[in-house]
C-alpha cells in the first residue's frame, strides 16, 4: 500500500478542538482554509475546481495522539452511556484517525505567494488539520434523500444564545461563536446549568453555561492577535469578488 502524503493544511476558526461542531454545516459561518504543500501548490491542481459548490475533504484527526484501546466508543449522541462500535459512529477515536467532511466552496484564491487557497465554510474541524485528499461533492451521487442514520438522523437542536458580556468587536466572529454554541458542543452528560465551559473560537476566548432552554455566553475576551487577524482576514476576502463556481 502506498504511503498517504499530506497535501495540504486546514486553517480555521477553532484553535481547540472543545468548541468545533460535531458535524458540519451546523455553524455555516465558520470559515475555513486550505493551504496547500509546496509540492501540491500549483494552479492546475484546482483547475475547474470553482464550478462546485461543495467539497469533500479527507483529512486526519491529528491532536488525538493516543492509539485506540478498544473498538467500541461512547457517542456524545447517546450521552456518554452507551457502547457502539467504532465503525458504527464518527469518533475520531479510531484506525487510521482518518476523518470526512464536507464544506462549502467560498472562494478559490489564484493570486499571493501562497496560492491557490480555497476558503470554504461550514467546516468541523480544529485549525491545523492535515488534509489528505479533497474531491468534489457530486450532488446526484452523494445525496441520498431516503438514507437512515440511526441514532444521527437528525441535528442537534439549536439553542437560542444570549450575550451577558461584551459581544465581540467583530460581527462575523460574534456570528461564529453563536452559531457553535448554539449547537451545545458541552457534553450531553452534563446537566449542570451552574457549570461554566470555555474555549477559543475565531481569536476569542469565550466563556459559557448551557442552560435547558438557551446557552448564556458570560465573559468574551480577545484570545489571540494572529487569529483575530486572521477572521478579519477570512471575513474580508469572502466579501470580495474572484473566482467561484458559474
Amino acid at each position: 500500500m502506498s504511503q498517504l502524503h499530506v497535501i495540504a493544511t486546514l486553517k480555521t476558526c477553532y484553535t481547540g478542538k472543545f468548541g468545533v461542531p460535531r458535524q458540519s454545516g451546523l455553524a455555516p459561518a465558520a470559515w475555513g482554509v486550505v493551504e496547500f504543500e509546496p509540492a501540491y501548490r500549483r494552479a492546475e491542481a484546482v483547475r475547474g475546481i470553482e464550478a462546485f459548490s461543495h467539497l469533500w475533504l479527507i483529512t486526519r484527526f491529528h491532536r488525538v495522539e493516543e492509539e485506540p484501546q478498544s473498538l467500541t466508543v461512547r457517542p456524545p449522541k447517546l450521552g456518554g452511556n452507551e457502547r457502539r462500535g467504532v465503525f458504527a459512529t464518527r469518533s475520531p477515536f479510531r484506525p487510521n484517525r482518518l476523518a470526512l467532511t464536507v464544506v462549502k466552496l467560498d472562494r478559490v484564491e489564484l493570486d499571493g505567494p501562497e496560492s491557490p487557497r480555497l476558503w470554504v465554510s461550514g467546516v468541523d474541524l480544529v485549525d491545523g488539520t492535515p488534509v489528505i485528499d479533497i474531491k468534489p461533492y457530486v450532488r446526484y451521487a452523494d445525496s441520498v434523500p431516503e438514507a437512515t442514520s440511526s441514532f444521527a438522523d437528525s441535528a442537534p437542536e439549536a439553542l437560542p444564545v444570549e450575550w451577558h458580556c461584551a459581544q465581540p468587536s467583530s460581527a462575523a466572529a460574534q456570528t461564529v461563536i453563536e452559531q457553535s454554541l448554539a449547537g451545545q458542543p458541552q457534553p450531553a452528560y452534563h446537566q449542570d446549568a451552574e457549570r461554566e465551559y470555555a474555549t477559543e473560537i475565531d481569536g476569542w476566548h469565550v466563556r459559557w453555561q448551557a442552560l435547558e432552554d438557551r446557552i448564556l455566553v458570560v465573559g468574551c475576551d480577545p484570545d489571540c492577535l494572529e487569529v483575530t487577524s486572521s477572521a478579519t482576514d477570512a471575513a474580508s476576502r469572502l466579501r470580495q469578488p474572484g473566482r467561484r463556481r458559474r
